[in-house]
């Protein structure tokens, strides 16, 4: 791969700052970020060359990157090492990344708020107050699981549409920004 232009270094570089602060390994965000960009899928080899980062590194990181879904492994004609790419549609990118976030932590944690509020029930000593937060943050975790996976089999572009309303949504719907 040739060397990384400025624009490159300062996307790369911001992209694994911002995995670190979404609780992702900058390495891996770094190396998502750089498969991304890339016109061509690269080998293991090139990206620890172009990222200056250890071997065994790049091998763990794209595994990961693989269990999320945004990466696959390709073969190119000639060559048997195996090749990465990025998936290049944002939107089913952000789809895939939304997906696994919901299993791997709101899942979770609507299963431990509705064993919460059932021992909760079966308390002897009631604890009105608790319960009614539990039951309050269980109705937002529940709405908003539901209402994802109902947009989630909407196609790309009609959630592009929808996100670019902004107000004008509130507007349709009869009411108006604070």
């Amino acid at each position: 791969m040739p060397a990384l232009s400025t624009v490159q270094q300062k996307f790369i570089l911001h992209w694994g700052e911002m995995g670190t602060r979404w609780g992702i390994n900058r390495t891996v965000a770094q190396i998502h970020a750089l498969l991304y960009i890339s016109p061509k899928p690269l080998h293991a080899e090139d990206i620890a060359e172009t990222l200056s980062v250890a071997r065994s590194n790049v091998s763990t990181s794209l595994k990961e990157l693989q269990g999320w879904g945004i990466i696959r492994m390709v073969h190119v004609l000639g060559d048997k090492r195996d090749h990465f790419e990025s998936m290049k549609d944002v939107w089913e990118m952000f789809r895939l990344v939304l997906d696994e976030r919901k299993r791997r932590e709101i899942d979770p944690t609507l299963a431990m708020l509705r064993e919460c509020i059932a021992e909760s029930e079966q308390e002897k000593e009631k604890d009105p107050y608790t319960k009614e937060r539990l039951r309050e943050l269980s109705d937002f975790f529940e709405t908003t699981s539901n209402w994802y996976t109902q947009i989630r089999q909407w196609p790309a572009s009609a959630l592009a549409k929808f996100a670019k309303l902004g107000d004008k949504g509130l507007k349709l719907l009869g009411l108006s920004a604070k």
